[in-house]
């Protein structure tokens, strides 16, 4: 079975690979994602028990629907390869690769899983990546990236890497990310993968989180990293469409329905022409307020 590259990422919560306590129930928040990181959030001295950790975890919970990430140390540590096998091996849907910066990071980490695959007896492709985009570097060659492996399903931007490499800091408004953003948002767009933004570390400044998932929602972004259960349900408020854009994508899509049983590949609705780009963004309307299914044509 191919990894499901559609489906929606709008939260993806961070749980450190070396806090069990946190691996327990962070699927009862509701995030659409859990990430466990075996990277940045783990010392050096802790790497093995992390991973030793998150496998027994992924092999003893039941998270349900939630979609399973890990963030794996790049195959140039130690300790890269030992992860992606764990991994594989522990049934995680996605593998998180940190510090991309070319195609090529990404097709060794696509081999990795396939070894794993065949090792275990897993079916080919069913492992998918996630590409982490965290220099100047990396940025430029989004789109190459982008397209390195069938198995990519989305980029992240990683945004304290990214501005340190910069030379420069976050600053509230993120005018510094702007560029990046754009950027990497192109290169999945052209890609047909999804595009994640960074995680926004401040959990008690909500005024401000709002205003950066604003920001990138209205930008195109499919979701958000959080690191705080806290951060879940704004991201999803925002996402969700209000009655007034749910009334009208079902208003378009029975006004095309009504011009296809005419023969009609345009008409109008209120004033506004109605085609193929309307639909589909009626369609993801539908889809993001949890109600696509029943709009789905065959």
């Amino acid at each position: 079975m191919a990894v499901k590259k559609d489906r929606l990422r709008r939260t993806m919560m961070f749980i450190p690979g070396n806090n069990p306590s946190m691996m327990c129930d962070p699927h009862i928040y509701g995030p659409d994602s859990i990430m466990f990181d075996l990277e940045d959030s783990v010392k050096l001295a802790e790497k093995d028990a992390a991973r030793f950790l998150v496998y027994h975890a992924l092999r003893t919970i039941d998270f349900g629907e939630v979609e399973k990430v890990v963030r794996v140390n790049p195959l140039d540590t130690p300790f890269g390869r030992a992860d992606i096998e764990a991994m594989v091996k522990a049934g995680a849907d996605i593998i998180r690769l940190p510090k991309a910066e070319t195609a090529q990071d990404v097709m060794a980490v696509d081999r990795v899983i396939t070894e794993f695959e065949e090792k275990y007896g897993i079916e080919k492709g069913s492992v998918g990546i996630m590409a982490a985009i965290e220099s100047g570097l990396g940025i430029i060659n989004a789109y190459a990236i982008a397209t390195a492996s069938p198995r990519l399903v989305g980029m992240a931007i990683g945004a304290e890497d990214f501005v340190t490499d910069l030379k420069t800091s976050r600053s509230p408004e993120g005018t510094e990310l702007f560029t990046a953003r754009s950027m990497l948002l192109f290169a999945a767009r052209a890609a047909g993968i999804a595009a994640l933004d960074t995680v926004y570390s401040d959990v008690n400044n909500e005024e401000g989180f709002r205003k950066e998932v604003e920001l990138i929602k209205q930008l195109g972004f499919d979701g958000k990293s959080v690191i705080n259960p806290r951060q879940i349900a704004p991201v999803i408020e925002i996402f969700t469409p209000t009655s007034a854009e749910i009334d009208f994508a079902e208003r378009v899509l029975e006004a095309i329905k009504e011009a296809e049983e005419k023969g009609l590949g345009v008409i109008s609705l209120n004033g506004k022409m109605v085609d193929k780009p309307v639909v589909d963004r009626a369609l993801r309307t539908l889809k993001l307020a949890g109600v696509a299914g029943g709009y789905r044509r065959s």
